[in-house]
């Protein structure tokens, strides 16, 4: 029994000197950890480029090869961020979480599941949720730009999703990147609603998906809009009520009037 008590340390040490090592490159802030983050940030973009990429190049030959290699880094990713993490179990619960496990099943059954692979652009939503990214606009003052760049992220996202949607659905007889083009032509005009003639999805079915597009389309504009010219604000916990806004200048909290102590940019 001691015996095997004195084998099981070593793996227990081994996992949590792993678990340790995450930590430090997931959400620290030494040189290291932010070469690791940047690399990382880097990586999800590529990803998500070839996601977008996804409908023009799946018919190529080494498109299987390719799937299975992102698979392979969403995969890993998603378990160095569960071992990074203090509480596992509270981490999966997240919608971002769930986000990374739908995409690593379109990725790993790409021809059971294809119809649904334009919702891998999610992935670009859950990377607008990463603290490491934000964490880097405010260690070089771009703090006032975080929620703008929010909204542009989800005007992206959505912009994509209902193109990779008009595409599979509308397009698939005349696959290539031309029909691409055709599909995200027509979601940009439906959702700018300056209109359009020369492309109009047939049936019941297409003005309806035209209608719901139209309709998230432009409150979205309207949501990116606020977050460009409303003054910006900047994001400080209330140590009291918790209120996370608070004009730059602001000394007491406007919701419970305690006193805050917002730092400077520079500090």
């Amino acid at each position: 029994m001691k015996a095997a008590d004195k084998r099981a340390t070593p793996d227990r040490s081994a996992m949590a000197r792993l678990r340790d090592t995450l930590r430090r490159l997931y959400h620290g802030r030494t040189p290291a950890a932010f070469r690791f983050q940047v690399a990382a940030i880097v990586i999800d973009l590529a990803i998500i480029g070839f996601f977008i990429a996804t409908p023009v190049i799946q018919q190529s030959a080494s498109f299987l090869w390719l799937d299975y290699a992102v698979a392979a880094l969403v995969g890993a990713d998603l378990i160095a961020r569960l071992l990074a993490s203090n509480d596992m179990l509270r981490l999966m619960k997240q919608p971002t979480s769930w986000v990374d496990v739908f995409i690593l099943l379109t990725l790993l059954m790409p021809t059971a599941l294809a119809n649904l692979g334009f919702l891998r652009i999610l992935r670009l939503w859950s990377l607008s949720r990463s603290g490491s990214i934000w964490r880097h606009f405010e260690m070089r003052g771009l703090r006032p730009w975080r929620e703008a760049s929010h909204a542009v992220i989800n005007l992206l996202t959505f912009l994509f999703v209902i193109t990779g949607f008009v595409y599979t659905f509308f397009f698939r007889n005349g696959a290539g990147l031309e029909n691409y083009i055709d599909a995200l032509y027509f979601t940009v005009a439906t959702v700018t609603t300056t209109g359009f003639g020369d492309i109009v999805l047939p049936g019941m079915a297409g003005k309806l998906t035209a209608i719901v597009t139209m309709i998230i389309g432009i409150s979205l504009f309207v949501r990116l809009a606020q977050a460009i010219f409303r003054p910006a604000k900047v994001f400080f916990p209330c140590p009291q009520c918790g209120l996370q806004r608070h004009e730059p200048d602001a000394v007491h909290c406007k919701a419970c009037g305690h006193v805050l102590n917002i730092p400077n940019e520079g500090d």
